[in-house]
C-alpha cells in the first residue's frame, strides 16, 4: 500500500490554519459539514467551470468558511477579483443570494482576497493547465509553460503530474514533470497543492500540483508561538 499523505492536511495546526472555523455540538456537527462542502460546489460551479462557456473561471484558489451563532463568513481567494464581484457587483449578489438558501437562516457575508501572484499558487497552476488541455492543447507544452512560469516567478521547487488518457491514448497513463527542490516530508515547507480536472472527449484528465515557495520560519509556525509564549 502506498504511504501517502495530502500536503494540507499534513500541516494543519503547525504551518497552515483550518480552511473552515466554527464550533459546533454533536448535533449540528454533520449539517455544517455538509453545509461547508454545497457552499464550496456552489461556488467551483458558478466560478470555477473549465471548459464551460456559460460560467467564465474567476481563477478561485481557496474558499474559507467562518461561522458564528447568527452569520457565516466567505472568503474566496481569487486571481480575478473583477469577474467574482461582476458589474455593478451583480455576480457577488448573486452568489450571496445562492449561499443564503443553503446557509438559512444565517445571514451570509462574501469577503474577496485578491492573490497578487497567481503562478505561486498551485491551485491556479492546476487550473491553468486543465484549461489549455480542455482546449486541446498539448499536455506537455502546457506542463512545461507553467512550470517556466512559475520558476520565473520566484519559487524554489515544482512538480506538475498529469492522469488520464492523454492525447487520446488507448490507455490511461501517467506524465509527471519537476524542477527544483520539493521537501513534502518537512513540516515548515511551504508546500502549497492543488488539483483540477480538464474534461475532455476522451474522459477527465486529473491535473496535481506541488510548489515549494520556501521555508517557514519557526516563529511563524504553531509551535514556534507556543514556544515563545512560555
Amino acid at each position: 500500500m502506498g504511504q501517502k499523505c495530502h500536503p494540507y492536511g499534513f500541516r494543519v495546526g503547525i504551518t497552515r490554519d483550518w480552511r473552515s472555523r466554527w464550533y459546533a455540538n454533536k448535533q449540528e456537527y454533520g449539517k455544517y459539514l455538509v453545509e461547508d462542502q454545497k457552499i464550496r460546489k456552489l461556488i467551483q460551479k458558478l466560478l470555477g467551470a473549465i471548459g464551460n462557456t456559460a460560467a467564465a473561471n474567476a481563477g478561485v484558489a481557496d474558499v474559507e468558511i467562518e461561522r458564528t451563532k447568527s452569520e457565516v463568513r466567505i472568503v474566496i481567494h481569487t486571481a480575478r477579483p473583477g469577474v467574482v464581484i461582476g458589474r455593478k457587483g451583480s455576480a457577488i449578489d448573486e452568489l450571496r443570494a445562492q449561499v443564503e438558501r443553503l446557509a438559512a437562516p444565517k445571514k451570509v457575508t462574501v469577503n474577496i482576497k485578491e492573490i497578487t501572484q497567481p503562478e505561486q499558487q498551485a491551485q491556479l497552476v492546476a487550473i491553468g493547465i486543465a484549461e489549455q488541455i480542455a482546449r486541446r492543447s498539448n499536455f506537455r507544452r502546457a506542463v512545461k509553460r507553467a512550470i517556466e512560469t512559475s520558476l520565473a516567478a520566484g519559487v524554489q521547487g515544482i512538480r506538475i503530474q498529469c492522469s488520464g488518457r492523454l492525447g487520446g491514448s488507448e490507455l490511461a497513463r501517467v506524465y509527471s514533470a519537476a524542477y527544483g527542490k520539493l521537501p513534502l516530508g518537512t513540516l515548515t515547507a511551504d508546500i502549497d497543492y492543488g488539483f483540477a480536472e480538464a474534461p475532455t472527449v476522451y474522459g477527465n484528465i486529473g491535473i496535481k500540483t506541488w510548489i515549494y515557495r520556501g521555508a517557514i520560519p519557526r516563529e511563524r509556525t504553531n509551535h514556534g508561538a507556543d514556544a515563545q509564549a512560555r
